[in-house]
This record gives C-alpha cells, structure tokens and sequence, in this order.
C-alpha cells in the first residue's frame, strides 16, 4: 500500500505541475483550430511538393493533438483527393508540432527539448516524404485508397470531422465573436475529451515507474556506462519503449521525464516523443484504414524517421551544446504550496470554467455525443436531397449551424450533428 500510495502521489505532483500548461495549451490549440478550416485541407495537399508538406506541417500544428483525431482526420483528407504523402506529413506536424505539447515539454524537461521537438518534428517529416519516393509504390496508394474507401472504424472519427471553424472577418474578430467563442468552448472540451484518458494514464505510468523501478535498472537499460554507444541506443530503443506503452502523444511527456532521468539520452527522448504515431492500438488503426501491408509498411517507414530524427538531434544538439547537463526533469515534487504554479492553476482552472459553461450552453453535449460516431462528417451523410421537395428539405437544420437545413436523416456536413426539426426556439 505503501508503494502504491508513493507511485499515486507522483502521478498527483506532476499533474498539478502541467495543469495549468495543459489548458493554456488546449486553449490555444482550441482558437487556432477554430479560425482553420478544415474544408481547405484537400484542396491544400494535392501532391507531395515541398510546398505541400510545408502546408501540411501548418494545418497539423494549427489541429487537435490528439493521435487517433489526427489519423482518423488524416484518412478522411486522402479519401477526399489529398496526396497520401502529404496527409501522413499532416499526420505527424498534428501530434508532434502542436502548441501543447511544446509548453508541456518545456514546463518538466526544459526548453532544450521543446527545441529539439520543433527542430526534429520537421527532419522527422522530411525523412519521411523521401522514403515515401524511395519506396511507396503507387499501387500501394491505389490498394490503401481502396481499403479507405470502405470507410472501416477506427477512433475519434466525429471528431476528426467536426469543423465549426470561423472563416469570415479579420482574425481578431472572428476569435471575439460569439460564433469563435462558441467554437473555441467545443474545441476545447472536445480535445480534453479526446484525450484525457492518455493524459491519465502517461501520469499513472510514469508515477508508477518513478517509485517502483530503481534507478540502477534504468542506468543498466539505456547503457550509461557506455556513453557513445547510449547516444545511439537511446533513438533506437525511445521508440519501442513507446509502442509498448500504449500511451500516445502528451500522455507521453511524463513518461519521457521519467526515462531522461533515468538515463536515456537526449536524442532517445526525442525519438520517444516522435514514437505516439506506431503505438499499438494506432497499428491497428492503419490496418484497418489501409490495409495490412501499408500498416506494416507505415511502420517500418514511420521508425526509421522517427530514430533517425533522433539521432540528428542528437548530434545537432551535443555540438551546438544545448544538451542539458544534468537530469533533473520534474517528477519528484509530491507537495502542493502556494506558489507561482498554484496561482497559474488557480487562474487557468477559472478560464476552463468559463469554456466549459458556453460549451455546455451552446448545445456541446449532443455534439459530444457524437464524437466518436462513424463518418460524423460530410463525405459519409451528405447534404439534404434538395429534390425531395423545398418544404421537406426546409424543415429540419443543424442546432448549431442554423444556415445548414436538410431532411429528418440528414446531418450537418460542418459538426455532424444530426438536423432538428425547426421550431420557434430553434429559428430564434
């Protein structure tokens, strides 16, 4: 009892540490998100130029840090016409490039390893996009788009669909309008609603590790005594050690801090990190979307940028001098004072109060609902028949997106939510 209450206190200090850096973070993401429209995203990546993988490392950070959101939102692009190369690129800049995670890398490990995300998020990507012309066949896409095309479940599809973004008016505007405020409260509790579980369980894992697993066995592990040689086993074993922990994007951060203090190099955290995109369940996702030789294939491509990425981090960093010193990344402190963090909590607690009351006044439960609905956008329920006759076509609309009207089975092609039948308060 007494190492189960050890290993739940870790959990509960590092929690109250990144609190507040995780609703910054989700606030954020949940504005940019709310001025980006979804709706460009396959007109934007038409082929895997340079410039498309730019444009998709931009629409990734600008999106959900959410592993399953981002894949499921990355099938749905390429069964819309965008190139397979650039969705994948897109894929990765959402769970590796996004606001969150780089505070969250920054408030337990530093800001030399948020650096290290943003410099080696892009190599991962570049490496990628040239295995992909070395060795994607196109019959492969032709057998993956036809695998997709079956429109199997895989996780977070409502999600992925959702688009409620703003696109009308200057930035500002569209951010203080009602309608962005709206979007900003159901992106928020949405992204929190996404992915709270592996929040949860990177914190209960890496407290468990922090009290249960000596130090001397970590040290063993990740070759510590064998400096040169830890540097290249770290970016190789980061992302094992990730696959098997089924935890997945910031769900990742605490336990990265554990394994850096334990002895892993900077490099190997790195390519952990880069990792949340060939963990199991993910594996079976791309199975399912794309068939079993492209998940395979995914896999194989996917490790090689990622321990790549992370070997030239490490070089890049250990000659520019930026590796941290010494392993004191924020996992030990069990104690909750009033101090900076406690008032920043207090703080960010009240911002995340005043989202969650629009989001609940403003129809967010239904759309949460729905969340985790196949096809809860466009391309599987598409907009109402306007054959069926104007007074049926008119009598139904979205709650949230009044313009949108359509039939009783119809749904909005913008949030998924099913249309309602159109009544005093709802034209009001």
């Amino acid at each position: 009892m007494s190492s189960l209450a050890e290993a739940l206190s870790f959990a509960f200090a590092m929690t109250w540490e990144i609190l507040w850096a995780l609703v910054i973070g989700f606030a954020l993401s949940a504005a940019v998100q709310a001025v980006v429209s979804k709706d460009e995203m396959t007109r934007l990546l038409p082929d895997d130029s340079p410039r498309s993988l730019v444009i998709a490392c931009g629409l990734g950070a600008a999106s959900s840090s959410c592993s399953y959101a981002a894949v499921a939102l990355a099938r749905s692009i390429f069964r819309r016409g965008a190139n397979f190369t650039a969705a994948m690129a897109f894929e990765f800049a959402s769970t590796n490039l996004v606001i969150e995670l780089g505070i969250l890398l920054a408030v337990l490990l530093g800001w030399q390893f948020t650096l290290a995300e943003f410099v080696g998020g892009p190599i991962m990507i570049a490496i990628m996009a040239l295995l992909f012309k070395l060795f994607l066949k196109p019959e492969m896409v032709d057998v993956a788009r036809r695998q997709a095309e079956r429109g199997l479940v895989g996780a977070m599809e409502g999600h992925a669909e959702m688009d409620m973004s703003v696109t009308q008016g200057s930035l500002l505007a569209r951010i203080t309008s009602a309608r962005g405020f709206t979007a900003i409260s159901h992106y928020y509790v949405m992204d929190w609603a996404s992915i709270w579980k592996d929040i949860a369980a990177g914190l209960l894992i890496a407290g468990a590790l922090a009290a249960w697993v000596p130090e001397s066995f970590w040290q063993s592990f990740f070759l510590v005594d064998h400096p040169t040689l830890a540097k290249i086993w770290g970016p190789l074993i980061g992302p094992v050690v990730a696959m098997l922990s089924f935890v997945c994007s910031i769900g990742n951060v605490p336990l990265a801090a554990v394994l850096w203090n334990g002895g892993i190099s900077f490099g190997g955290v790195a390519a952990f990190i880069f990792a949340d995109l060939i963990v199991l369940p993910i594996l079976n996702i791309y199975r399912k979307y794309y068939g079993r030789r492209m998940s395979l294939f995914l896999l194989g491509i996917f490790y090689v940028s990622m321990v790549a990425a992370g070997l030239i981090v490490e070089v890049l960093f250990q000659a520019l001098g930026l590796v941290p010193d010494e392993r004191n990344a924020r996992v030990v402190e069990a104690s909750v004072t009033w101090n900076v963090t406690t008032f920043l909590n207090i703080v960010v607690l009240a911002l995340s109060a005043v989202l969650v009351a629009r989001f609940l006044r403003t129809g967010g439960p239904r759309m949460l609902r729905m969340m985790n609905a196949t096809g809860g956008g466009h391309e599987d329920h598409p907009p109402a028949d306007h054959d069926r006759g104007r007074s049926d076509a008119q009598g139904y609309a979205c709650p949230m997106h009044p313009e949108v009207v359509g039939g009783p089975d119809d749904r909005c092609p913008k949030c998924g939510m099913r249309l309602e039948r159109l009544d005093d308060s709802t034209r009001s």
